[in-house]
């Protein structure tokens, strides 16, 4: 008997997807969208509520007078479906707005040129910056930096300006991630969790910023952060981290995860990092105020 309740309540959930995927065929935008994905019939109808709301916010973004009226999910991101090796994968893409806005004011613009190289405090990872960059190769094994310090004390600023003078200089692949908000994404947009993941074990340079300041889950520490760590490690891909906590402070603060302890799983998280990186510390004046 549950068996058969079981391929009953597949049956209804199948004529609901195909009733909604029919229904979404008579416009004609829908019809374009699918064939320019190169979509089965079967994959458009179990995706096709999202791909909806893709048009709808695409259809938003064409009509936009400013990023202040965004009636879109994410203000100042839209919802794009791409197809890689054979998934279908949703991603929030800036608009151009949102994309102004970050050019004005974001780090991810800033070079080595941009350093204030005043700071005596910041001498020494600054002079560690430049033999890196001088001597990074990508088929290297080139350690990355573990910087952690003082709040605000330009760790992240410091390593950014590197990580894009690589960028621009020498065509190296990067990525910078602000490791709470990347999480909270991981597990909000699962659609997308293969593919994001695969872009941060594959990339030539991961730049993992303030470790330690998200909240703690087994999944985060276990599926996420061990995976990519493992697999960089592996592959000796150069990975930089920054963190208001010392490893014996991060060490302490992973291996506290909601509803448990453990030492073990947070001991070789913190053992991947050191294989991974330097140990740097930063402390310095509070940029921020």
């Amino acid at each position: 008997m549950p068996l058969l309740k079981e391929i009953e309540n597949k049956e209804v959930n199948t004529f609901h997807l195909e009733k909604d995927f029919t229904e979404a065929c008579k416009n004609t935008e829908f019809v374009r969208l699918v064939k320019s994905l190169h979509l089965t019939k079967k994959e458009a109808m179990r995706k096709t509520s999202k791909l909806q709301n893709a048009m709808e916010e695409k259809e938003h973004c064409a009509s936009c007078k400013g990023i202040f009226m965004c009636p879109n999910s994410y203000s100042g991101h839209l919802i794009v479906p791409e197809k890689k090796e054979d998934r279908l994968y949703f991603t929030y893409k800036p608009c151009p707005y949102q994309k102004r806005i970050l050019e004005k004011n974001e780090p991810s613009f800033i070079r080595m040129k941009d350093i204030d190289t005043k700071d005596r405090k910041q001498l020494q990872v600054i002079k560690w910056m430049d033999t890196f960059y001088e001597e990074y190769e990508t088929f290297n094994d080139c350690k990355g930096l573990f910087l952690h310090g003082s709040f605000g004390s330009g760790k992240t600023f410091l390593l950014t300006a590197l990580i894009n003078e690589l960028k621009i200089s020498k065509s190296i692949s990067t990525d910078i991630i602000y490791f709470p908000d990347a999480l909270r994404n991981l597990k909000d947009d699962f659609d997308s969790f293969g593919y994001k993941m695969n872009r941060y074990q594959n990339v030539d340079i991961l730049l993992i910023d303030d470790i330690g300041a998200e909240k703690v889950t087994d999944w985060g520490r276990d599926e996420v952060l061990g995976t990519i760590l493992q697999y960089r490690m592996d592959k000796k891909k150069t990975t930089f981290f920054t963190s208001n906590l010392t490893m014996d402070e991060l060490e302490t603060h992973l291996s506290l995860a909601k509803n448990s302890v453990d030492k073990v799983k947070a001991r070789r998280i913190v053992e991947r990092i050191k294989q991974l990186t330097l140990d740097m510390e930063l402390v310095s004046e509070n940029r921020r105020k």
